[in-house]
């Protein structure tokens, strides 16, 4: 076993790990704290797949400036406890539909892709020159600039219905 695979497998268990904790935990803050740890855990991936600019862009756009706009809500709001929900009936089953058509399409597509001769290219010869990220950014803000535009308007109406959702009306206790 190489370092590499060693690291790999470490990581894996890591991500795996906090993202388990993001979901089962009942304090908004820790949950976000784990959402950073995994954030951090596939920048590593990148780094190991040799994609430092994209490993650097992760640290910096989602385990820093989205968390923070993420723990600032969540302290403005003072939601830091998530109170127990009703549950309703048609819920469960339908996230154990939903996870399973999940999980049988990431097989469908690790099926096709270990059929497919097409490999990836060996990461050390991919040149990570000011051309390529050029040739990048070209690309996201032109070809690719509805859905850039997309996300952060998806990002905008998450936060405001976090807003609503915890919003209390005149009269409410705390």
């Amino acid at each position: 076993m190489d370092f590499t695979l060693i690291l790999f497998v470490i990581l894996a268990v890591t991500a795996i790990a906090t993202a388990l904790g993001l979901l089962v935990s009942r304090s908004a803050v820790y949950a976000a704290l784990y959402l950073v740890l995994n954030f951090a855990c596939v920048a590593i991936f990148y780094l190991l797949l040799g994609a430092p600019f994209i490993a650097m862009a992760q640290v910096t756009v989602y385990a820093g400036a989205i968390m923070v706009l993420f723990l600032f809500v969540i302290m403005l709001l003072g939601a830091e406890k998530l109170p127990k929900g009703d549950v309703l009936p048609w819920q469960r089953p339908l996230a154990i539909g939903a996870a399973a058509i999940l999980l049988a399409e990431a097989g469908y597509l690790l099926v096709l892709r270990f059929r497919s001769a097409a490999l990836l290219p060996d990461p050390g010869t991919v040149e990570n020159s000011m051309d390529s990220l050029r040739a990048m950014a070209s690309l996201l803000f032109t070809d690719y600039l509805l859905p850039f535009e997309v996300t952060s308007i998806l990002l905008l109406v998450a936060m405001v219905g976090a807003i609503v959702l915890t919003k209390r009306e005149k009269g409410e206790p705390a």
